[in-house]
């Protein structure tokens, strides 16, 4: 396997500075009261919090404020990867089991890259990453029945994650399995508004759109609304443009 050099860290060597992160997080782990007592649970906050704070800074464009950000996420991964290697039951696993994990998943999905198919641009690798994610939901379904789990097309889709982006992607694997587009997410106990807002969601999806990223681009245009409205209600003092002076109206 060969691939571009990825560029150096000023020391001369791609990744030296995650492997000094690591060591860190074990010197912390070992001697700082704080972070001795935290758990995977007690950390959850903490890996959303920085996860958004660093979208928030992608999405203002501040690429410093960026690079800060993404160390941060990158702690928690350290972090949780350190407290699942002191695990002794057999569940435990390590920061490069982590690392081990993603690169195969890499190498698998880019046959392109690493293997010999070839591809006509990325509509086609596209279709052809669904189409190994097809064949590993298959592979862990069976392995599910094997050990007598019913298996599902909704199967690892993360019920925690924002609303309209979880509505996003039950309806793309539903539509990928075939289900009737009658399913509409309209039952008893669902509000009219959260059965529209479902509906909304295809309807973006339809259109070529997501919808998180349109919700989330018109609520910032909103607060940038907002923000204009206060400044034009900032108190002026007398005779500033805007300001009736010291006398009512009309006199």
């Amino acid at each position: 396997m060969t691939a571009d050099k990825a560029p150096a860290s000023p020391d001369g060597v791609a990744g030296a500075q995650v492997l000094e992160l690591v060591a860190v997080m074990d010197r912390l782990r070992r001697e700082c009261p704080w972070d001795r007592r935290q758990t995977h649970s007690s950390l959850a906050p903490y890996l959303l919090e920085e996860c958004y704070e660093a979208l928030d800074a992608l999405e203002r464009g501040e690429l410093a404020a960026l690079r800060e950000e993404l160390g941060d996420v990158l702690l928690q991964v350290v972090f949780h990867a350190r407290l699942a290697a002191e695990r002794t039951d057999g569940t435990g696993w390590t920061i490069d089991d982590v690392a081990d994990g993603i690169v195969a998943k890499l190498i698998r999905r880019h046959p392109h890259v690493f293997s010999d198919v070839a591809v006509a641009g990325a509509d086609e690798v596209s279709v052809n990453w669904e189409t190994i994610k097809a064949a590993e939901r298959a592979e862990k379904a069976s392995r599910a029945a094997a050990g007598g789990a019913a298996a599902s097309v909704l199967d690892g889709v993360a019920l925690g994650q924002p609303a309209l982006a979880l509505a996003a992607q039950l309806q793309r694997r539903a539509e990928r399995a075939g289900a009737p587009g009658a399913l509409d997410g309209a039952e008893p106990g669902v509000s009219d508004i959260g059965a529209e807002l479902f509906a909304l969601v295809a309807r973006a999806r339809q259109a070529g759109m997501d919808p998180e990223f349109e919700l989330r681009a018109a609520a910032r245009a909103y607060r940038d609304q907002v923000l204009a409205w206060e400044q034009d209600q900032e108190p002026r003092q007398p005779g500033e443009p805007g300001c009736p002076g010291l006398n009512p109206p009309g006199r």
